[in-house]
């Protein structure tokens, strides 16, 4: 799905065209993000920047993401934007840009901010499966490369089961924060056939070998992933897991 499978994971009001152009020399897709699009959406993230959290708040949203992707389209690295929202029906116009900008389109099922799940984004979604596939069905329609952003550890929440409802609603990838419980990794890779994207401590050979040996396509690196170091050390890894399973 993108090569080298190492991801720059999406962090609230930092992950912009520039962060993404200065890790493009280790990976392969960058997650720009995540950007409100909906007015609720909107207002919990200005709640979120009163008490001190950094948040894209553009005044259109919508031009905001096409502009984010263009300064990308050229450029050597797979573009990708995380996206929040109440209801599905913000998505058709960033579906229809990240259609025609050749970029994934990552539906916000994570953050688990109050203000964020008090108005139906992020982490509730997880909860509420047939309103997560309408999201998933919404983008497909309108021609969009689309995942899924998850949190593992989420009571009531069978990730497995979930990610087999987004398959059949021709998701393309979902991209899990397994939250210190790696082994999900196993069980989400033996139930369904979603490109896997592994989130979570990724920072050196151990862990990366470690997400892999448990079935992940790809690694993402989340708040190092403006460290040089950390994405030369994982991007490295990767390597060398390639070789030992080359013929």
């Amino acid at each position: 799905m993108f090569s080298p499978p190492l991801a720059l994971a999406s962090l609230s009001g930092e992950s912009d065209t520039e962060w993404a152009m200065a890790g493009r020399e280790w990976a392969g897709a960058a997650f720009l993000g995540g950007i409100a699009l909906d007015e609720p959406a909107r207002e919990a993230a200005r709640i979120l920047v009163a008490r001190d959290r950094s948040e894209f708040l553009p005044n259109d949203p919508v031009a905001f993401v096409d502009d984010q992707l263009a300064a990308l389209e050229d450029e050597p690295i797979q573009a990708a934007i995380n996206v929040r929202a109440a209801s599905a029906d913000a998505l058709p116009p960033v579906a229809r840009i990240c259609r025609e900008r050749d970029a994934f389109l990552e539906i916000n099922a994570h953050c688990r901010q109050p203000e964020l799940c008090a108005v139906g984004c992020g982490e509730t979604l997880l909860a509420d499966t047939e309103r997560l596939r309408s999201y998933v069905d919404t983008a497909t329609e309108h021609g969009a490369t689309v995942g899924v952003k998850v949190r593992a550890a989420v009571d009531d929440v069978n990730l497995p089961t979930l990610c087999r409802t987004l398959e059949r609603a021709d998701a393309s990838f979902v991209h899990v924060d397994a939250m210190d419980s790696e082994a999900v990794i196993a069980d989400i890779a033996g139930a369904c056939e979603l490109y896997v994207i592994a989130n979570n401590g990724v920072r050196d050979e151990a862990t990366v070998r470690e997400y892999l040996e448990y079935g992940a396509d790809a690694v993402s690196v989340g708040r190092p992933s403006d460290n040089p170091v950390v994405l030369e050390r994982v991007r490295q890894a990767l390597e060398r897991w390639q070789q030992t399973r080359s013929p």
